[in-house]
């Protein structure tokens, strides 16, 4: 959940100087200047130790045109300065070149941030307000400041001084969650401020955790008519193709078109996630024969060493015996069915 803030006092100018003393004895805090300027003044600014930890961060060094946010101490990097674009003799795609600021150091500009609800909580609820970002000792969030906090955000929004941004709140294998849980966001997604929920999960018709009752996925059957529910199926030969070929270039690995017809068979009598590693396995073997790609025998070599999922079943009634469980035949027939 994000909340567009508006701040107005910034501090924007180019670097001219980083200066960072670090104690001799290697212990204590560091302590710095920076000089920053504009097309008609100069200033030198004392660093403390925050502040010379978002520096270092946002990798600012002399020649950059940067912003300080003087209400929460944010820095954002603009660009290189145009005066020393000959500095060097090459330079990335990726560097920005911006003219050195007028005016005075000291603006006041209109800035939108983004910040989340939980970090507006936990300024309102620390002695130390922002620097408790920094800390990481969060700790619990009163009732009450939450109410206030909600109030507050509730008048920005009709003031037009904030607008609400949807968070998603991605929740995979869900049917894990048992029906404290289930009641919990059946609740929270009644309020306003819910964000967009997205679940997932490759159960069919099963128990809900904690109850005695069955439902499709595991999920209440209330929380169910809340739900948009996605039509899936299963991937055809084509797209099985295409994406071992989009998981080849991301590996860097030269495969024949005759391997990829194998290895796309296998995914589609598999699994897909099986025909995968068997890319890396196949791709170990090329360079082992010191090959320029993977070939048919490469990927052949590895589906004798794996079991898949196919051939468990039969597998572990054949070894009934060596294997130290009591409930092995009736895990086999689960495994058969599912």
């Amino acid at each position: 959940m994000g909340i567009n803030a508006e701040y107005g006092e910034i501090i924007e100018g180019e670097v001219v100087e980083i200066q960072i003393d670090r104690p001799a004895t290697g212990t204590g805090q560091k302590v710095g200047k920076l000089t920053l300027k504009t097309t008609e003044m100069e200033t030198i600014y004392d660093l403390g130790a925050k502040m010379i930890e978002s520096l270092t961060k946002e990798k600012v060094q002399a020649g950059d045109v940067i912003t300080i946010d003087k209400a929460s101490g944010r820095i954002s990097k603009l660009g290189r300065s145009f005066t020393r674009a000959k500095d060097y003799d090459a330079m990335g795609p990726q560097t920005k070149f911006v003219q050195c600021p007028e005016g005075e150091l000291q603006k006041r500009k209109e800035v939108v941030h983004t910040v989340t609800l939980h970090e507006v909580d936990v300024i309102n609820s620390r002695q130390q307000g922002f620097l408790a970002l920094f800390s990481g000792d969060t700790g619990e969030i009163k009732s009450e400041v939450r109410e206030q906090i909600n109030q507050k955000v509730a008048e920005w929004r009709e003031e037009g001084k904030a607008e609400i941004v949807p968070g998603v709140l991605f929740i995979d294998e869900v049917h894990m969650l048992d029906i404290e849980c289930f009641s919990y966001l059946n609740r929270a997604l009644e309020h306003d401020m819910a964000p967009v929920l997205i679940m997932a999960t490759n159960r069919g018709i099963t128990k809900i955790r904690g109850t005695s009752y069955s439902s499709p996925h595991g999920i209440p059957i209330d929380l169910l008519d809340r739900l948009l529910i996605i039509s899936t199926s299963p991937y055809t030969e084509r797209d099985t193709k295409q994406i071992l070929s989009i998981r080849c270039e991301e590996e860097d690995v030269e495969m024949s078109d005759e391997a990829m017809l194998v290895l796309t068979k296998i995914g589609m009598e598999t699994s897909l996630r099986y025909a995968i590693q068997l890319i890396t396995c196949a791709s170990l073997v090329c360079r082992k024969r010191k090959g320029t790609e993977v070939s048919v025998g490469d990927i052949k070599r590895y589906t004798h060493c794996f079991w898949t999922k196919r051939d468990l079943p039969s597998t572990l009634k054949n070894a009934t015996r060596n294997l130290c469980s009591t409930k092995i035949k009736d895990e086999t027939k689960a495994m058969e069915v599912s």
